[in-house]
């Protein structure tokens, strides 16, 4: 597997999968370098997109593994690589969120993500956010 920057070529490839962003958002956040696609033998496998929460810290927004790539350790791969990322930007903190009935609420306190808060909107389970220390 190799994890890059997004490029135009990835466009409708995320596009058709990434249901979580505004459409008219995808262009810029490939041009700002904010979406790190997964490949494997050149092919995209998945992604992980991120902003900035307060416009400060890093925020990592999604990760999606193609269904048949998955268990196999990308995840954390593409999230040791961002935080990489980050701490060589000069970032301290790096923060993402999950539902509280997700399971991957685990999977980032395994990589030693804290709980720091949540947000409970109108008819939507309870949205953990995490801090981790880089």
């Amino acid at each position: 597997m190799k994890i890059d920057f997004a490029t135009d070529t990835d466009y409708l490839y995320i596009l058709d999968r990434d249901k979580h962003i505004v459409e008219t958002l995808i262009r810029s956040k490939i041009n700002e370098k904010e979406i790190l696609i997964l490949r494997d033998e050149g092919q995209e496998i998945g992604w992980m997109r991120y902003g900035y929460f307060w416009d400060n810290t890093p925020f990592m927004n999604m990760i999606w593994i193609d269904e048949e790539y998955r268990g196999q350790g990308m995840g954390e791969e593409v999230v040791t690589y961002w935080e990489k990322l980050m701490s060589e930007r000069g970032f301290k903190t790096v923060m993402t969120s999950t539902q509280s009935n997700e399971g991957a609420q685990h999977f980032y306190r395994k990589l030693g993500y804290r709980d720091v808060g949540c947000l409970l909107q109108e008819n939507e389970p309870l949205e953990v956010i995490l801090s981790k220390q880089i």
